[in-house]
């Protein structure tokens, strides 16, 4: 009698619906500073064609924020991909 067929591997843990809500959320509220970055730097570029020095850190700094909203959002859609265990590998 042949041995019976070893069970399929465990799926592995998702991340909860509550987390990813928060996530994304999160990602939103951080998208706000580089909005405003990119509008108050777009007016200084207008007006003078250049960023004035004393506004250049706070722009940068509010690009930064948002380009992170934006990875979280990402990273929310995309989920956690869960390393593979060892005894799954051929």
């Amino acid at each position: 009698m042949a041995p019976p067929p070893p069970p399929p591997p465990a799926a592995p843990p998702q991340r909860g619906g509550c987390l990813t809500a928060l996530m994304a959320i999160s990602g939103v509220i951080l998208l706000l500073p580089g909005l405003c970055a990119l509008l108050f730097g777009g007016i200084s570029i207008s007006e003078g064609g250049k960023i004035d020095s004393d506004i250049a850190p706070l722009v940068f700094l509010g690009l930064v924020v948002g380009i992170g909203g934006v990875v979280l959002i990402w990273a929310a859609i995309k989920g956690r991909k869960a390393p593979a265990h060892p005894g799954t590998q051929p």
